[in-house]
């Protein structure tokens, strides 16, 4: 494995702004497919079965978070997998436009990295579009760090960057 990128200098943890509305977390329901779908277009730009997210729920319930308001709408998702062993992976991660730099990504993250930590993993990954600079930077404030390029990686042919951290 080769290193392209550093990690930022400084803090690995995230924290929630404090003088921003936060959501509260939960677990996955059935009945968030369709808000959650809608979520993964909108950010994400991609569209899957429907059933998937029920089936990867199922694989590793805690590594499902999902964020939302006041009127427990799903407003940000994080879909973690384990596919490798003492490894936990982002599979996907998106909040809503109108929720964003509010905290929600960091509650999701500081979430799913304690439920990782609690599985005793030793790693996290993730897969990232090499241009969104926003995530990246959100990413490295995290620990993590670029280490391979994906070619063609996503739907429509641009390259990810896979970026990983110890847990």
């Amino acid at each position: 494995m080769r290193c392209i990128a550093d990690t930022a200098p400084g803090r690995t943890e995230a924290p929630v702004p404090s003088d921003r509305p936060s959501a509260r977390l939960r677990g996955f329901r059935p009945d968030d497919v369709v808000p959650i779908a809608a979520i993964v277009e909108e950010a994400l730009h991609e569209r899957y079965d429907p059933s998937l997210y029920g089936s990867l729920s199922a694989e590793w319930p805690d590594g499902f978070l999902v964020a939302v308001d006041a009127d427990d709408r799903p407003v940000g998702f994080l879909l973690g997998v384990t596919q490798v062993p003492g490894e936990a992976r982002v599979l996907m991660f998106a909040v809503e436009r109108d929720h964003r730099a509010r905290g929600v990504g960091a509650l999701l993250m500081d979430a799913f990295l304690a439920a990782s930590r609690g599985r005793g993993f030793q790693r996290a990954t993730l897969e990232v579009r090499v241009s969104n600079a926003t995530a990246i930077r959100f990413y490295a404030r995290y620990g993590y760090s670029v280490v391979d390029l994906l070619r063609s990686y996503y739907s429509d042919g641009e390259n990810g960057y896979q970026m990983a951290r110890p847990v």
